[in-house]
This record gives structure tokens, C-alpha cells and sequence, in this order.
């Protein structure tokens, strides 16, 4: 089967790395050849440090890998026997219209219509297409090489069988598909990250703690587990079950969440003081900033071989 990218940008890139090392035909799709070009050799470059490294997913080497991944310009062109199309554009409403818009003109009644949007609802995006059963979010979490969660959002008018071959091939390709059953603004992932980034904030900006530990709290606390583990199974075994540790701790965590603020502003002297601290640990300059994230990119892979190890194991 063939997989086709929109646009080859960082999402795109890894979108398309996750679909080689499964074997499938991937196609990038840019309106700029330079940027294609450039999409390749960043692809060639990370596949060969990570088949150096040893974190190289999949069965095949990384040339045959990077032999199954191609770039185009020509809309109609890249479209052309493809099964599942993945739009990876920027987060801007009007662009990813646009780019769908054209692409229901253009495809046929089999094809999956994939947007990888973390925030814009299927009905702000879909409604109005012509292959509309054929659309879906599948949002993933960056960078999707490492991190295998991807948020299935359906609209409303999305055909279950769409849905199902969705999930199938996010599995098939090594990925950790969750469905929701419909849309809500955020999705989940971000829903859940807005209420720890919101209070961590909170907390912050009251004194109660610096920013370097609060951020402590979670990597070497509740981040720990959650690498594992998700907050409902946390709460499950620590206690006798879910029913057992709400009996014990409802109260506790009703009293707590009633003393939880209004949504910050993210802005003013709060602001300051978490860039200052960040800033610290991490200057904001490409070098310093590029550097850090190959690390936790370094770390994401180990841990996601951990998991896989365990898995199995």
C-alpha cells in the first residue's frame, strides 16, 4: 500500500520514518522541491544515526527503509495509488481546508483522509467535503518516532469502517492508536497536558515552588509512573481498586481541587519568572535548544525500547 504526506516538515519527516520502518510505500508531498530535497537528506541523516545507534525501528536496514520513501511536487502525481493520505501542514485552519478541499476533488472512494491537527475539531476541518465518510484526525504526539500515541477523532459523519482502518494500520505500524468516541476541544493528550501545565503554573506564580522543581515533581515523580501506567491504573493500585481508593481519598481530592485557581493568563511576571528559570537551564539560542532536544529525543528512545522490552518480556 501506498502511504502520501502532505508537506515535509517535522511532523511529515517522522510521520514518514514511522511508515518506512513498516515497510509501506511513503510519498512526501511539498509545493517546494527545495523542501523535499531537504525532508530526504534529514531523513537519510537520522536513520543512519539511528541504525548506528541501534534504535533503528523495524525489521529492514535503513536503506531499504529510505528506498521506500520518495517526494513529489505534483499534487495529482503524489496522490496516485495511494491508500491512506496524512496532511501535516501547519496548524492553521484555513490552510488545512484548502489543502483538503483540493484533495476531495481528487481522490477516490477508498481513501483515508488523515489530518495530523493537536487541536482543530474533524467538523472545523471536514465539514462540507465531498469524501467526508473518508475523514479522520489522527493526531500523534511529537516526535511520533519515539512516542507511539495517536488520538483517532472522528467527525460525526466519519464511516466506522474509516475509523477501524485507521486503527488498524496505526497498530500495524507499531503505533498506540486510542478512539475517541467524539470530538472535544484539545482532544485528550492536550486536555491532560493543559490541566498539569495550568496548575503547575498556578503553583508557580504563588510562591509555592521554583520552577525547576516544580518540574522536578513530575520527572522524578509522577512522570516516573506515568511512563508505565496511566492516572486511573495509578489510582487502582494504590489502594484496593478504584472503588476502594475512592472511598479513602474523594474527600481529600474534592477539598484539594476546590482550592485550584482560575485559568492563568500565561503572561506577566509568571511568565518571566519560568522563562528566567528556563532560560537558565536551557539558554534560548539554537545550539543550546537543539542540543536538549536530541537528548530527550535520546531518552524517549531508550524508554520506548525499555517498553517494548518489557512488553515482550
Amino acid at each position: 500500500a501506498n502511504i502520501y504526506f502532505f508537506f515535509s516538515g517535522l511532523i511529515g519527516r517522522s510521520w514518514a520514518m514511522v511508515f518506512a520502518a513498516a515497510g509501506f510505500k511513503v510519498n512526501l508531498y511539498d509545493i517546494v522541491q527545495q523542501q523535499i530535497t531537504g525532508a530526504l537528506e534529514n531523513i537519510r541523516k537520522q536513520m543512519k544515526e539511528l541504525e548506528e545507534s541501534g534504535f533503528l525501528k523495524g525489521a529492514l536496514s535503513a536503506e531499504q527503509q529510505l528506498a521506500l520513501i520518495s517526494g513529489c511536487t505534483d499534487l495529482k502525481a503524489a496522490v496516485e495509488g495511494a491508500t491512506f493520505i496524512q496532511e501535516c501542514t501547519p496548524e492553521n485552519l484555513d490552510l488545512k481546508k484548502k489543502i483538503f478541499g483540493q484533495l476531495d476533488l481528487i481522490v477516490g472512494d477508498n481513501v483515508i483522509l488523515s489530518s495530523s491537527t493537536s487541536c482543530l475539531l474533524p467538523t472545523k476541518l471536514f465539514n462540507g467535503l465531498k469524501h467526508i465518510k473518508q475523514c479522520i484526525v489522527a493526531h500523534p504526539v511529537n516526535p511520533p518516532y519515539f512516542v507511539p500515541l495517536v488520538e483517532i477523532v472522528p467527525h460525526p459523519e466519519t464511516d466506522p469502517s474509516t475509523i477501524e482502518r485507521t486503527y488498524a494500520l496505526m497498530k500495524k505500524i507499531g503505533q498506540s492508536p486510542v478512539k475517541l468516541n467524539k470530538e472535544i476541544e484539545g482532544f485528550v493528550l492536550n486536555r491532560l497536558q493543559y490541566a498539569v501545565i495550568s496548575e503547575a503554573w498556578r503553583l508557580v506564580g504563588e510562591g509555592v515552588v521554583s520552577p525547576t522543581d516544580l518540574d522536578l515533581v513530575m520527572s522524578d515523580g509522577l512522570g516516573m509512573r506515568y511512563a508505565f501506567i496511566g492516572p486511573l491504573e495509578t489510582m487502582h493500585l494504590n489502594a484496593e481498586g478504584i472503588s476502594n481508593y475512592c472511598e479513602r481519598y474523594r474527600e481529600g481530592m474534592k477539598l484539594v481541587l476546590n482550592t485550584f485557581g482560575p485559568v492563568p493568563e500565561y503572561s506577566g511576571e509568571v511568565e518571566q519568572k519560568v522563562h528566567q528559570a528556563m532560560s537558565e537551564k536551557i539558554p534560548v539560542v539554537p545550539k543550546h535548544l537543539d542540543s536538549r532536544r536530541e537528548w530527550r529525543d535520546e531518552c524517549l528512545a531508550r524508554l520506548a525500547k525499555l517498553k517494548i522490552q518489557m512488553k515482550s518480556g
